[in-house]
This record gives C-alpha cells, sequence and structure tokens, in this order.
C-alpha cells in the first residue's frame, strides 16, 4: 500500500485506538509513529519527518484542530487527517474551523482510513 518511507504520525490519547492504528499502518508498510498527545507529537521533535498526520480531534489539552493551528502557525502543516467518535455541534464546529482537512468518525473501516490517507496526501 505504502513504501516504507512513508511516515504518518497518530495522534490519539486512546491507548487502545492508538495501538490498533499504529499495528494497522504497519502492516500496510507505512511508518507509523504514535503519540498520546499533542503536546507530545509537538515536543517530539519529529514534525518534519512526518508524511501524513492522524489526530484525534476531541483530545486532552490541545485539541486535534488547535494542534493543526500550531503547526501551522510555525511552518508547513503535513497532511492531516481528523478522527473523532463525536458528531455533536461542538464538534462537527471545530471540524468545519479546520476545513479543508478531511475527518473520519470512528469507528472506521481499513479501506476507509487508507483512502482518507491517500487523498489527504494527494490533497
Amino acid at each position: 500500500m505504502a513504501t516504507e518511507t512513508t511516515t504518518i504520525a497518530v495522534v490519539e490519547d486512546d491507548a487502545g485506538v492508538r495501538t490498533a492504528l499504529g499495528q494497522l499502518l504497519r502492516a500496510a508498510d507505512f511508518n507509523a509513529l504514535t503519540f498520546g498527545s499533542a503536546e507530545e507529537f509537538l515536543a517530539s521533535g519529529l514534525r518534519a519527518s512526518v508524511d501524513c498526520l492522524i489526530a484525534d480531534i476531541n483530545l486532552p489539552g490541545m485539541s486535534g484542530v488547535a494542534l493543526l493551528k500550531a503547526l501551522a502557525a510555525s511552518g508547513p502543516v503535513p497532511p492531516a487527517l481528523l478522527i473523532t467518535a463525536r458528531d455533536d455541534a461542538a464538534t462537527l464546529e471545530m471540524i468545519r474551523q479546520a476545513a479543508p482537512v478531511r475527518h473520519l468518525r470512528k469507528p472506521f473501516g481499513d479501506e476507509e482510513l487508507f483512502q482518507a490517507i491517500e487523498h489527504a496526501r494527494l490533497g
């Protein structure tokens, strides 16, 4: 599906979801880096090596949308995909503010995820 050099960062506070996404991406030949928070990702210093970012919208501390804004304020933002289990008005507004970033509602299937990643990376 991907080349070994394609690096995807997953920022997800739910350890089970984070682990599952990392394993799925590695099984599809992506280099998957996983982080439990936006702050952990920012502190990692790995921003420049990321080809695509998958972030939960509703993270404790800095949200996925706030992460994208912080990245944009300090340089180029990698192609991004927001994920969420919520569809309440506040979450939908956060998604709207992050436009044109793609988003997926949990739970989602493997193929749906891979298609969203390719769409995000191709613009």
